[in-house]
């Protein structure tokens, strides 16, 4: 029996920035000068934690799930091995998954110790990033199968465990598809902006996040 590689074959990203929680205060307009600079992290804090959850990526995976079988004579015969192919014996099928990510922030539990304020300047440790795979399914009208006259078709047990694998192989890959970087990138481009209207300079702003962060995968439904 040979397991095929589970090969990407598209990776369509599509990058957003949408904040649960605090959207709607994120379209006020500020009005006149921009706000004298606080001394404190109080507000700051208060206002970062009304994102509760700040999706800021997501990946829609195209994957193909190979598979392949044979039916072969194994034995020994006169103090030697032999391993033999049995004639229309063979199944084959690749079946195309789909399979959605998106990346978020969690805001839930940020506070004092995500930011730091030193000689004018302010950095800001995001949580750790949070992968969801909303959603995986198979396009049963591309599956593509080849079956010896010998052999039975693949069953729906069968079907269903190579759909799992196809799903958790782009789980697998996660760190190789830039979905994590992406949601940091994209992240700062929401926080930085909260950051100048409390009066620092862009220039004095770092978001990033802790070193050693562990990226968290959830199985979520769109």
């Amino acid at each position: 029996m040979k397991q095929g590689n589970i090969i990407i074959i598209t990776a369509l990203a599509t990058l957003m920035a949408s904040c649960t929680g605090c959207k709607e205060k994120q379209k006020e307009k500020s009005v006149g000068n921009v706000v004298e600079r606080t001394d404190t992290t109080a507000v700051l804090i208060m206002q970062i934690q009304k994102c509760s959850k700040l999706y800021t990526a997501e990946y829609d995976i195209h994957k193909i799930v190979t598979h392949s079988d044979e039916k072969r004579l194994k034995g020994k015969l006169l103090n030697h091995n032999f391993d033999v192919r049995m004639p229309l014996g063979e199944r084959k099928i690749a079946i195309p998954i789909n399979v959605k990510l998106k990346a978020y922030i969690d805001f839930t539990a940020f506070g004092k110790d995500n930011v730091t304020i030193k000689e004018g300047k302010i950095e800001i440790t995001l949580p750790d990033p949070r992968v969801a795979v909303t959603s995986s399914k198979v396009d049963h009208e591309e599956i593509r199968q080849y079956v010896d006259l010998t052999r039975s078709r693949f069953t729906d047990a069968e079907l269903s465990n190579f759909e799992q694998q196809g799903r958790q192989a782009v789980v697998n890959s996660i760190p190789q598809l830039g979905i994590i970087s992406t949601a940091r990138d994209n992240a700062a481009q929401v926080i930085i902006p909260m950051i100048v209207k409390m009066g620092y300079d862009e220039k004095d702003i770092t978001v990033t996040f802790r070193k050693n962060y562990e990226y968290i995968v959830e199985q979520q439904k769109d």
